[in-house]
């Protein structure tokens, strides 16, 4: 596998290889660049550089000594979210905490609405239980209905129902009154989870929690994340809410040092560390409008909205999600996921985390030279190589928005030459057309909760409703998804 990358992304399964996967795979951006990952959906802006330092100079008593138990870990935890430890539960990541719901309290099936986070269909599969899936429907913005959801666990006779608030990939989210008619509504259920992993990154996630009204139900778990919203992956920590009985009874399976010293570190650090945290939530939710506003100026693109810190993006008709992948990283360095081998969803998406701006235009730049051969007519003015550095290969494309060699922005001692062999655009519809022109019917855009206008005054691509979509469409891989948009 070393020095194939590529071959990797394509045997991977239901989740992304990790980044050390890819080092060892020889993974990189040309001439061996670091990647930009728009991959792994965890927060760029926290920790702070100061706590990265503190970090750094306690590494060795981190690595050395044993961490304290879980007990007191989880008990600073609460103290500094507010929360009542006998309602908690800490798990080494939000992954093991599934594992422990699906071995204690899921008994024979579970339903849950899909694209959704793979956790949620791939374990209890492996336990022997049977999964219903709910296409969400590709016409409708891959929305929930939550009362079709309800109609549906009890056409199945689903014993568990999962809702994923903000949803992955798609970033979806239901207002509270939503998520709370589908737990009272499933009350005879042995469980109904709302995982709210992503929920932190949302524009109002204190109003938007069930987690206190969870506490107070004998059949709900709250399910939340720290290292996505820490920005800290590599850290698996997590926690569940629920009320106590059942919060204890996962408790108390779970083994007694089954955090580790980073994960005790961090939490301990939290309580002197709220406002910066508070601040990167705020930067990471302006840079998703920003994204999704820069983003709907490509043609054929459509990008769904979205609460989450990621973004759902359908590519422009004939444009395989594989191939696309594969060329970013190969030839620019930027690793994206493609969301064909996520249930209920094909190789025409891909999910894009969402980055500050100056990654998303190495990103733009990327998808503007593989998809339409080069810049996009009437997008944002802005210097390709001081943004995309070695990531087009050298090579400046004519056009709007174009530096030529030795112009002003070019970082001194670049040498920017015409690319020799440019590969072929993926999507040879015609010349790029400027971002206000048409866009074929099949590449319309979903109304977006952004309407911020990205540096340069590009403006969003025009919303169209549901019907719209509708008349575009085309098939979206997946039959089930195809029939409920189709009738």
């Amino acid at each position: 596998m070393a020095g194939d990358p590529t071959t990797l992304l394509r045997a991977s399964t239901a989740h992304s290889p990790s980044m050390a996967m890819l080092g060892r795979a020889g993974g990189g951006g040309p001439g061996g660049a670091p990647i930009t990952d728009f991959c792994i959906p965890c927060n760029p802006h926290f920790p702070t550089p100061a706590m990265f330092e503190r970090l750094a100079g306690s590494l060795r008593d981190i690595l050395t000594y044993y961490p304290s138990d879980a007990d007191t870990i989880s008990a600073e935890l609460c103290r500094t979210l507010g929360l009542n430890p006998q309602t908690v539960a800490m798990g080494n990541g939000s992954t093991e905490l599934i594992t422990w719901i699906d071995h204690l309290l899921v008994r024979d099936s579970l339903a849950v609405p899909v694209p959704t986070f793979g956790r949620w269909t791939d374990q209890p599969m492996e336990t022997g239980k049977r999964v219903d899936m709910m296409p969400l429907a590709e016409a409708h913005g891959f929305r929930l209905d939550p009362d079709a959801f309800v109609r549906f666990v009890r056409a199945r006779g689903s014993r568990t129902a999962v809702v994923c608030n903000p949803n992955n990939p798609d970033g979806g989210l239901l207002a509270k009154d939503q998520v709370l008619a589908v737990c009272d509504g499933l009350q005879d259920l042995d469980l109904v989870v709302v995982d709210e992993s992503f929920l932190e990154f949302s524009d109002a996630p204190g109003r938007t929690s069930v987690a206190e009204e969870a506490v107070v139900r004998p059949h709900v778990v709250v399910l939340r994340s720290l290292g996505k919203n820490f920005g800290l992956h590599g850290v698996r920590f997590g926690y569940l809410v629920a009320n106590p009985a059942l919060a204890g009874r996962i408790r108390s399976m779970l083994p007694k040092w089954n955090l580790n010293s980073f994960a005790e570190t961090v939490v301990f650090m939290l309580r002197e560390h709220q406002e910066e945290y508070r601040e990167s939530l705020r930067r990471a939710r302006q840079d998703r409008r920003e994204m999704t506003a820069r983003l709907s100026t490509l043609p054929g693109l459509t990008v769904y909205p979205s609460q989450g810190n990621f973004l759902y993006v359908r590519l422009p008709v004939g444009v395989d999600g594989v191939a696309l992948r594969d060329r970013l990283l190969a030839e620019h360095g930027v690793l994206v996921r493609e969301c064909g081998n996520k249930v209920g969803s094909s190789s025409r998406f891909l999910r894009l985390v969402v980055r500050p701006p100056q990654d998303v235009e190495r990103l733009v730049g990327a998808l503007e030279r593989v998809l339409y051969g080069g810049p996009v007519q009437g997008a944002p003015v802005r210097a390709p190589a001081a943004a995309l550095g070695t990531g087009l290969g050298g090579a400046v494309v004519a056009g709007p928005g174009a530096v030529a060699a030795g112009a002003a922005g070019v970082p001194p001692g670049l040498r920017l030459v015409p690319a020799s062999a440019p590969a072929p655009a993926l999507w040879p519809a015609g010349p790029p057309v400027a971002a206000s022109a048409a866009v074929p019917p099949a590449a319309t855009a979903v109304p977006q909760a952004a309407t911020a206008v990205p540096p340069g005054g590009a403006a969003p691509a025009p919303a169209v409703g549901p019907m719209a979509m509708a008349r575009g469409y085309t098939s979206s891989g997946t039959a089930a998804v195809d029939r409920l948009v189709t009738g």
